[in-house]
């Protein structure tokens, strides 16, 4: 079954493409959907498993790809994912071709991984959930943003953010230390990549049973120019140390960074902080994450195959 996501960046234009080129490829569709809607998806996945489809094939962003994971864990199927969003990290973190063409390719050789999935408060989520200037940027991130600015638009709504970001107090529990951090942002991941290709850690992977967590200490607390002029223009500098060595994962040696490896962290912040996971608001603090190792199976590139399963 395909169904795609037509509000995602590309899906309405790449509906159609995905359609005819696993048709074209001898893939065997039950059914296909074009969705303006994601509240319909449930209904539509429910329908899907009961006529007997085992491949679910996904198109469209990190968000739609999230959703349609909370309908299918625990249940006995494939998942594929055609990347049509502005972040596309999950298939990032796969290494799952950005072209509508390849990425038919790639569920077509058949081959699938078992990943891992996070639960934040019983959620599912397969990137990053994060507190901070993330999900601040997350809120800007409009359709109508995304749409017209593509990839550009992480940066365009993390520049308007930036200066009005205040620094805030977490206490972090693991199950072999806690801890107490006044931060700008707190990153959780399960996957590699988040905010469309800035890296959680650069040895984090969708199979290594861990979460990967990373936070941006604020040196206006340490200081003590919390909430003054020089203290947000230190806060701003750091952020904008670390965010230049995102992309290369270098920003786990920072200074300014706290980095840590686990498989459940509790999160509790104050002020009370709201929590972004892959993309999509779900809620506030506290909040408990952990890892549940292996629980999907997704189509991924021959690379480090599980079996061929056609």
């Amino acid at each position: 079954m395909l169904v795609v996501n037509t509000k995602s960046r590309t899906g309405k234009e790449a509906f159609e493409e995905a359609r005819a080129a696993l048709t074209a490829r001898g893939v065997p569709l039950l059914s296909t959907h074009a969705l303006s809607q994601l509240r319909h998806l449930k209904r539509v996945l429910d329908e899907a498993v009961s006529q007997g489809a085992r491949r679910i094939l996904v198109g469209g962003g990190d968000g739609t790809v999230s959703c349609a994971v909370s309908h299918l864990l625990g249940r006995d199927v494939t998942l594929g994912v055609v990347p049509l969003g502005t972040g596309n990290d999950f298939a990032r973190s796969l290494g799952i071709p950005a072209s509508v063409e390849e990425a038919c390719d790639v569920i077509v050789q058949g081959y699938t991984a078992r990943v891992d999935v996070g639960l934040a408060n019983g959620r599912p989520f397969l990137n990053a959930a994060s507190l901070g200037l993330a999900t601040a940027i997350a809120k800007r991130l409009t359709q109508r943003l995304k749409q017209k600015m593509g990839k550009l638009a992480y940066p365009v709504a993390a520049a308007t953010q930036l200066l009005e970001h205040q620094p805030f107090h977490v206490r972090l529990k693991t199950d072999e230390q806690a801890l107490e951090l006044d931060v700008l942002q707190l990153v959780v991941g399960n996957g590699r990549y988040h905010g469309a290709g800035n890296m959680v850690a650069p040895d984090a992977a969708l199979d290594d049973r861990r979460l990967h967590v990373y936070a941006i200490t604020a040196p206006s607390a340490d200081s003590g120019r919390e909430g003054t002029g020089l203290g947000q223009l230190a806060d701003v500098a750091t952020l904008a140390r670390v965010a230049l060595s995102l992309r290369s994962g270098h920003h786990v040696d920072h200074p300014a960074v706290t980095y840590l490896r686990t498989s459940r962290l509790e999160v509790d912040a104050e002020p009370v902080q709201e929590v972004n996971a892959d993309g999509e608001l779900i809620g506030h603090t506290p909040m408990r994450f952990e890892v549940v190792p292996s629980a999907l199976r997704v189509y991924a590139p021959a690379l480090v195959p599980e079996t061929p399963a056609h």
